[in-house]
């Protein structure tokens, strides 16, 4: 009777995701098929077939313009760089500072330990565009505007708290007698972290550096108003992309550079899926 009640779960479950899979990936494909759109078929629905949702005849012209040294392709092409190295840099800062401040919440009792979360979870909740005006202002006095150290710093704003609370839950989870019995057996506490607990955490800390990376590559706010051409990343870079003439909008090369832009982040999560889920359910139970 358990088998059939839980194969009817399963199956109610699988026919419930079908809709929602279906309503998240048709905008996905919408813009992968407006992408491979001419400007002039945008509009023209006898250009496209299903309506105006795929285009007749697919052009990869757009994804030349983005990839090309005039247009879009200026903005495009040192963006992306600029987003690979820093959230590649905010990510690795607020992974190596956000392991040491959990494994320190979740082994040692001091003073101040639950303060320190509380203050990590309001800072994730607070909201971002209310920290921009202070740090243009500051950032232009001090030399930090249009740097990727300018970018780096807030970036971790995001990043950190949200890293602690995720690596403080899963190092909870990690039993200390393993810690002991090595300490016992002669080693240090640094090598009893570095050879016993470090490895146990690896699930848990990829889990957080994939998502301390989605977190920065998907930002805008920031990008957007801290930076003016040097340190650009893709998301405020899309916002400048301009069309052939002052009367023709760029939908086509901005839905070609979104498409791009997404790739790495399916890559990802493709390639990793497994440790991912593997580091998200690790934390969730006590064992």
């Amino acid at each position: 009777m358990e088998t059939n009640v839980s194969n009817k779960a399963k199956w109610g479950m699988f026919a419930f995701s079908i809709p929602v899979m279906i309503w998240t990936i048709i905008p996905i494909i919408w813009i992968f098929a407006t992408s491979l759109k001419k400007p002039g078929d945008l509009t023209n629905p006898d250009k496209s077939s299903f309506g105006n949702f795929w285009p007749k005849e697919p052009t990869w012209d757009n994804y030349k313009l983005i990839f090309s040294s005039d247009g879009a392709g200026e903005l495009f092409k040192p963006a992306l760089w600029n987003s690979i190295i820093i959230c590649l840099l905010a990510t690795f800062i607020a992974v190596i500072l956000a392991t040491f401040c959990a494994y320190a919440i979740a082994r040692l009792d001091f003073p101040g330990k639950k303060l320190i979360l509380t203050t990590a979870l309001a800072v994730s909740f607070f909201p971002v565009i209310a920290m921009v005006t202070p740090l243009f202002n500051l950032w232009r006095q001090i030399g930090l505007f249009d740097t990727m150290p300018g970018l780096v710093i807030p970036y971790l704003a995001l990043t950190l708290p949200l890293s602690i609370w995720t690596l403080s839950a899963f190092f909870q989870q990690i039993p200390w007698e393993m810690e002991q019995a090595a300490q016992v057996d002669g080693a240090t506490s640094w090598q009893a972290f570095t050879k016993v607990i470090a490895p146990l955490a690896a699930p848990g800390v990829f889990t957080t550096a994939i998502i301390a990376f989605f977190t920065a590559w998907n930002d805008f706010v920031f990008s957007s108003n801290l930076t003016s051409e040097n340190a650009r990343t893709v998301p405020a870079a899309l916002a400048f992309f301009t069309g052939a003439s002052q009367f023709e909008q760029p939908t086509g090369a901005i839905c070609a550079a979104a498409v791009v832009v997404t790739i790495p982040v399916v890559i990802l999560v493709l390639l990793f899926q497994r440790r991912i889920v593997s580091g998200l359910t690790s934390g969730a139970v006590k064992g």
